[in-house]
């Protein structure tokens, strides 16, 4: 017999259960990356302004552009609904299990990023917006169904995935400068050792899934580290490109070089994936690689914040 209570009971589980579903198609912790560079270019350039980052303008650009990064991550899952199924540790996505149809996910991620850029160009201003809604669309539209055709795809990835500082930056003086550049050579260089690392540890899943990751498509492993160590040795200089800028001190500067040093010294480390290893040191190896990257960049923006302009709020 059904009782008030099992509905009531049934219907309860089914909210948490699309509460958690639309939880993971947000990709949560890319969001908060997303927020966390974009918050460090919205300071830095609220301090070149001689204004304080505190204001409601900060909490307006940080929803708007946290809606559109949700909206992406839920048109990513949309299209690679079917690649997603076919590996592991995706297959149990909402899109790639069937809990939320083609339709659902489709019209919640376009109504993200067309309410958040909206609300962007009315309470920050239009060029955060284009520049939010250029950021979802790329990353959307043309680096999503890039991975199955050509490993180009991490390059043309690293653009979008560059632009959040860059954006927070225009969010706080309206228009773009040449730090605002230098905060998008950062991110845009940190990415490829921190994304060959991925593409190592999970190379086994994007095979079977035909995405064409450098791992996959040169497997021996000596394009992936030799990506990976170019871009660390570039990650060295560009970090310093703000202490030129007059963005940060040499306090700042003695610290990017530490950390630089450090995320060099892992991705050294890590050229040993060309070696006959066994997977499972292969493997660790690159988590390692993997580990050292999501610790080095709030670490350096972190640095660059308490020591912007050459203050010194230690």
């Amino acid at each position: 017999m059904v009782t008030a209570a099992s509905i009531s009971a049934t219907q309860s589980a089914r909210r948490s259960t699309l509460f958690a579903d639309y939880k993971e198609l947000v990709k949560p912790r890319v969001t908060l990356m997303v927020m966390i560079t974009a918050a460090a270019g919205f300071y830095l350039g609220c301090l070149r302004s001689g204004i304080s980052p505190f204001n409601t303008q900060f909490l307006e650009a940080m929803i708007g552009m946290a809606v559109v990064t949700a909206g992406s991550g839920t048109l990513n899952q949309v299209i690679e609904r079917r690649t997603d199924a076919m590996m592991p540790r995706t297959a149990s996505r909402p899109m790639a299990a069937e809990r939320i149809s083609f339709a659902h996910g489709l019209i919640l991620g376009m109504l993200c990023i067309v309410l958040g850029s909206a609300f962007l160009a009315v309470t920050t201003n239009l060029i955060t917006s284009m520049l939010t809604l250029l950021t979802a669309i790329s990353y959307v539209a043309i680096y999503t169904p890039l991975k199955r055709i050509s490993m180009v795809a991490t390059f043309v990835g690293a653009f979008p995935g560059a632009l959040p500082p860059l954006i927070g930056w225009t969010a706080a003086r309206g228009f773009i400068e040449w730090p605002a550049v230098a905060l998008f050579a950062i991110l845009f260089v940190w990415q490829f050792p921190h994304f060959e690392a991925i593409g190592w540890l999970y190379r086994a899943d994007y095979a079977k899934a035909g995405i064409r990751v450098t791992a996959v498509a040169k497997p021996g492993g000596v394009a992936t580290a030799a990506q990976a160590l170019f871009y660390a040795v570039v990650m060295i200089p560009v970090s310093l490109w703000p202490v030129y800028l007059g963005t940060a001190g040499w306090i700042y500067g003695v610290i990017a070089i530490v950390l630089g040093l450090a995320y060099l010294w892992y991705t050294l480390k890590f050229v040993r994936i060309t070696r006959d290893l066994p997977p499972a040191e292969s493997r660790k190896i690159a988590r390692d690689l993997l580990k050292i990257s999501v610790i080095y960049l709030p670490l350096l923006l972190a640095a660059m914040m308490l020591n912007a302009q050459g203050r010194i709020f230690f």
